[in-house]
């Protein structure tokens, strides 16, 4: 009968530090991969030490002189690598790996290896963090016949080092280089794509994307920024887009119209454009980067030949506070919410979703429960892309009358806290002192919900003076 393997427990999760549920496979605020960490072996505990950056020649009884890593060329040709047989000690039937009885033996090189001699260790080199084996004396690790150094440890790497030449490092062992096919070179863990996992975070306003745990990759994008209206006031803006997967790269369309949409706000708003109308010509800028992507050749659709050739779409939803102001704006089922820093107060959600189900609810034709409980509630009837019918950008202008909350995120946050109230429930208390570490804990109650869709959401703290009692936001 075969027995599944039992993950030890972490202290902290590798990719994001924060300690995770017991049993759990993935990280609930990052979602990181929590099986791919090696486990430490349970035969004796490890302790990190530091090679010197100097030493003698090896030799009998000698310390070790490490090769000394060498720059990458333009080729990116991987530096050398040292490996255990790099170091002098004997094999299990007590013959030497180095030395005149080993065969094919070079002076500090293993058997086995490429003839040619070592390069010498510079005497600047930098100190290498390192598993060694715990014994009450680590330096009689060779006279015992024990090779003195293993491989490195993760949980005892130097997660701060940075790899030689801007190389990659590995997000599972935090020491390996990555190789140009995206494979650690030292433990083999294949890589995240960079749009797998993004964040940012600026003085006031930070976003984290995820793939999910369903999807193959993330069709979701967004674009934080700040910049200064006429008066020196501050302008903080956030753009979020959901790729439509039933189009053709619709990974390309969320990224083209978040990128426009970003753009065209800091180019208007610091003129004196009403953030209402920024907002809108924003959109209307999105929406041609979107076209435009149809129009490409068709060589640039080979990598995506599986889906059918219909225009890349995608939906927008962007809030900007700005003088006072908060002002929305948005096309398909992406949201705004406003939670309130008291959360005694009403939450609201600032949008009308361009779907189905809230087309039968306008209708009344249903509830909002039947609807959103049918199978056709998401498909949407308003979205960027040449196909689209006809662009009805959505704005909105509110004047909050106390400091809150501003949650922009696509449906694959709101489809697991879907009322203001269930939004609020989610949002940590202190999600305006740290927006970025808030909006990580959201993306992970929608990963621990199932993560069945990209999960994107900004979190825009908006800071008023107490204006006495009043409704949380009132449309201007």
């Amino acid at each position: 009968m075969s027995q599944s393997h039992q993950q030890p427990a972490l202290a902290k999760c590798p990719g994001c530090e924060e300690p995770p549920a017991a049993g759990d496979l993935f990280c609930g605020v990052c979602g990181y991969d929590l099986s791919a960490v090696p486990a430490r072996p349970d035969d004796r505990p490890t302790m990190a030490i530091t090679v010197p950056p100097a030493a003698p020649a090896a030799g009998a009884g000698g310390a070790v002189r490490w090769p000394a890593a060498e720059e990458t060329d333009s080729s990116d040709v991987p530096a050398p690598v040292v490996r255990p047989a790099d170091v002098p000690g004997t094999d299990s039937g007590g013959r030497p790996l180095t030395g005149p009885d080993a065969p094919d033996a070079t002076p500090g090189r293993g058997a086995g290896s490429p003839a040619g001699p070592l390069p010498a260790g510079g005497p600047g080199a930098a100190a290498a963090r390192v598993r060694h084996d715990d014994r009450a004396d680590p330096g009689g690790a060779e006279a015992s016949g024990d090779f003195a150094l293993a491989a490195p440890d993760p949980r005892a790497a130097d997660h701060a080092a940075a790899p030689a030449s801007g190389a990659k490092v590995c997000v599972a062992c935090r020491s390996g280089r990555v190789d140009p096919d995206g494979y650690c070179e030292n433990c083999g863990h294949a890589q995240p794509r960079e749009r797998d996992h993004m964040e940012q975070e600026l003085d006031a306003v930070a976003a984290v994307s995820d793939r999910g745990l369903r999807h193959h990759r993330n069709e979701d994008s967004f674009a934080v920024s700040s910049t200064a209206l006429p008066d020196g006031s501050a302008a903080v803006v956030a753009i979020v887009c959901d790729g439509v997967s039933s189009a053709s790269r619709p990974d390309e369309a969320s990224a083209a119209a978040a990128s426009a949409a970003n753009e065209a706000l800091l180019e208007s708003l610091p003129r004196g454009t009403h953030p209402q109308t920024a907002m809108h010509e924003a959109i209307v800028a999105a929406s041609e980067a979107v076209n435009a992507l149809a129009r490409e050749p068709a060589g640039a659709r080979e990598h995506d030949a599986h889906r059918h050739q219909n225009a890349p779409a995608c939906t927008l939803v962007g809030a900007i506070a700005a003088g006072g102001l908060l002002i929305v704006g948005w096309v398909g089922d992406s949201r705004v919410y406003w939670v309130p820093e008291d959360r005694t107060q009403p939450t609201a959600r600032l949008t009308e979703d361009d779907s189905w189900a809230a087309q039968m609810v306008a209708a009344g034709l249903m509830n909002e429960a039947e609807a959103y409980a049918d199978e056709r509630a998401h498909a949407i009837t308003g979205w960027l892309g040449a196909d689209a019918y006809e662009l009805e950008p959505h704005t909105a202008a509110f004047k909050p009358d106390r400091p809150g909350l501003v949650v922009v995120c696509t449906d694959g946050l709101w489809n697991y806290a879907e009322s203001g109230e269930e939004m609020a429930a989610a949002v940590p208390a202190d999600a305006g002192d740290q927006p970025l570490r808030a909006a990580r804990a959201l993306v992970g109650h929608a990963l621990d919900g199932g993560g069945h869709d990209n999960v994107t959401v900004a979190l825009l703290p908006f800071a008023v003076r107490p204006q006495g009692a009043g409704s949380a936001c009132d449309t201007a």
